[in-house]
């Protein structure tokens, strides 16, 4: 478990949870991020702090929602509360679907292996945010230290001045934990991004091999679990889509605040959470893409093949017209009559190999010129 302290542009680590629930202990607001594992096992304290910072504590059904690891994405809410479960795609360290993981299928390529589809759940309250992380933490431990480097202190002993720099501006301390959770689901987001390269060059790889006539592909299994984890990401991507849109619908009908501080904050937020859908639709468009080249690949393949094989049959049946004339002129002079023509001359031998020479030659240059002996490239 990890506790964090946000006030301003401070941000403060603390040890234990226990003190944050005194009454004027926290100033700003808390992100508590746990495993499942620490969320079981820590729910007691973690209900108690909710009731005291926020006056109400997490329901039976979304405590089990965010405990759920194979919960699709999905956005919820109540009075007092939201809960987003967001399904990340991120590269995993070891074999993402270990034991009765019901991700990705097992096979394709490597790089489809190792994305991990497990779910990251949210419960976003007026002081505190709650994240809910599978065991390993990447997503929690990264932004914590992105979180951490934001609010360093300078040589003053005062919190870092915002930076003026347009590149530096998403570094800043969030403000609110709505703007907290939609800043850890982008880094989310952008994780698979980092992973469009290697799933490219898979894909073109594999899309080169089947266009290429002299190549003998064989990997048709992992081709075909590429297909099927591609199509199981699109599914993926499009429940992340609607779960934030669904978000942000909801937050486009709350009152509209009084203060013109509250305002700009809630503008931030729905700038934010614009942004966050624009990612994901990023991912959903590239998903697709590949989902469609790899089923292009496959029609292309077969195209090429069949191609290849009416060339064989066009050089078959050119091959089969030259010689039938020739068999035909064989079959006339082995016919068991006593007269034939040519069959008792001494020369008649030559005579009808130079027949069948000539008639040969002349129906090969005839289709040659036709261009049916041609090689298409």
């Amino acid at each position: 478990m990890r506790i964090f302290e946000i006030s301003g542009t401070r941000v403060t680590e603390h040890p234990a949870l226990a003190p944050m629930a005194a009454p004027g202990a926290c100033a700003g607001y808390l992100w508590l991020s746990l495993t499942r594992d620490e969320l079981r096992s820590a729910l007691a304290e973690v209900q108690g702090t909710l009731q005291s910072l926020c006056g109400t504590h997490l329901v039976d059904l979304h405590v089990a929602d965010l405990l759920n690891d194979q919960l699709p994405s999905r956005y919820d809410y109540t009075s007092q509360y939201d809960v987003l479960v967001f399904r990340r795609l991120a590269a995993a360290n070891g074999p993402a679907f270990a034991g009765t993981e019901p991700g990705l299928p097992r096979g394709g390529p490597p790089v489809l292996r190792r994305i991990d589809t497990r779910p990251v759940g949210f419960a976003v309250f007026d002081r505190v945010l709650l994240s809910v992380h599978p065991e390993d933490g990447s997503v929690r431990d990264a932004f914590a230290a992105r979180l951490l480097n934001a609010a360093t202190p300078d040589a003053r002993g005062g919190a870092a001045p915002p930076a003026l720099d347009v590149r530096a501006v998403s570094t800043r301390v969030p403000a609110s934990p709505a703007d907290l959770m939609l800043r850890v689901i982008n880094l989310i987001v952008d994780a698979y991004l980092d992973l469009r390269r290697d799933l490219t060059r898979q894909l073109d790889h594999w899309q080169a091999e089947l266009i290429d006539p002299r190549s003998h592909f064989t990997n048709w299994s992992a081709l075909m679990k590429a297909r099927q984890a591609l199509h199981h990401l699109d599914e993926i991507c499009e429940d992340q889509r609607a779960a934030v849109q669904d978000w942000i619908d909801a937050f486009e009908t709350l009152p509209a605040p009084e203060g013109t501080a509250e305002s700009r904050e809630r503008e931030l937020i729905m700038v934010r959470s614009r942004d966050v859908l624009e990612h994901i639709q990023r991912v959903v468009h590239h998903v697709r893409r590949l989902e469609q080249n790899a089923e292009t690949a496959v029609q292309l393949h077969f195209s090429v093949q069949s191609h290849r094989t009416n060339d064989i049959m066009r050089v078959l049946t050119v091959l089969t017209a030259v010689f039938l004339p020739l068999n035909l002129i064989a079959g006339i002079f082995g016919m068991n009559f006593e007269f034939v023509p040519l069959v008792h001359k001494a020369g008649g031998f030559w005579i009808a190999m130079g027949a069948m020479a000539s008639v040969a030659l002349l129906l090969v240059l005839v289709f040659w010129r036709k261009r049916y002996l041609a090689r298409n490239r």
